[in-house]
């Protein structure tokens, strides 16, 4: 009885364990961000219906991310009056800053080389969407059939939106890049270690209940 205890609740951990790797896969695409305040937050409209007004400041980044909680941020300045203080202002048009950030080798698909992050400001039309404001300043965009952003200034070559299987233990998404340009290694979800501890916890008072039936 205490043999077939302990085999439950190893067969236990293991499907824990593999459910936690299971669920670290992520998409590698460009994710967009407005910037509010001193912090970026992830924006609820796509960059072709978001239409941004005189003095804001968006940004994309490209990384392998899990889901937006979890999405790496731009990196670099992100302040208006830096990124347009060449671009003077002008009657009948808005000016829009944009960090656009490639990410770093880790997250760049295989055989590519990520561009150097940068920012440009973007003088458009009142009306203009982000993603015309972008296209105004990084051209070529390339977009796939259901309007993803696949490509900003022709990177990556190829690819769009593809899932990237791997464990959070191996896989460089792991790395997350804040907004400052330092990384961190989130490690063990806390779902995955409270999982493991509430089922050692119960597989431990199974075998002590086991043990005390058989001293009975």
């Amino acid at each position: 009885m205490i043999r077939r205890a302990a085999l439950l609740l190893l067969a236990s951990l293991l499907l824990i364990a593999g459910a936690g790797q299971a669920q670290a896969a992520g998409y590698r695409y460009w994710s967009f961000w407005d910037r509010e305040g001193d912090r970026w937050v992830y924006a609820t409209q796509g960059p072709s219906m978001a239409r941004p007004s005189d003095g804001d400041v968006q940004g994309f980044r490209f990384a392998v991310s899990e889901d937006s909680s979890e999405a790496a941020r731009p990196r670099g300045t992100a302040d208006f009056k830096t990124i347009c203080a060449k671009t003077p202002a002008q009657d009948g048009k808005k000016r829009v800053a944009l960090v656009i950030d490639p990410g770093t080798k880790a997250d760049a698909p295989q055989g590519e080389t990520p561009p150097p992050a940068r920012t440009a400001c973007a003088r458009v039309s009142p009306d203009a969407t982000t993603a015309e404001a972008l296209a105004s300043v990084a051209k070529p965009l390339r977009y796939d059939t259901n309007a993803l952003l696949c490509a900003i200034s022709g990177y990556p070559e190829k690819g769009c939106g593809e899932q990237v299987a791997s464990s959070r233990e191996s896989t460089p998404a792991a790395k997350k890049d804040t907004s400052d340009g330092n990384t961190s290694d989130d490690g063990p979800s806390l779902g995955l270690l409270a999982g493991i501890g509430v089922v050692a916890v119960l597989g431990a008072a199974a075998i002590w209940q086991v043990r005390r039936r058989d001293q009975a």
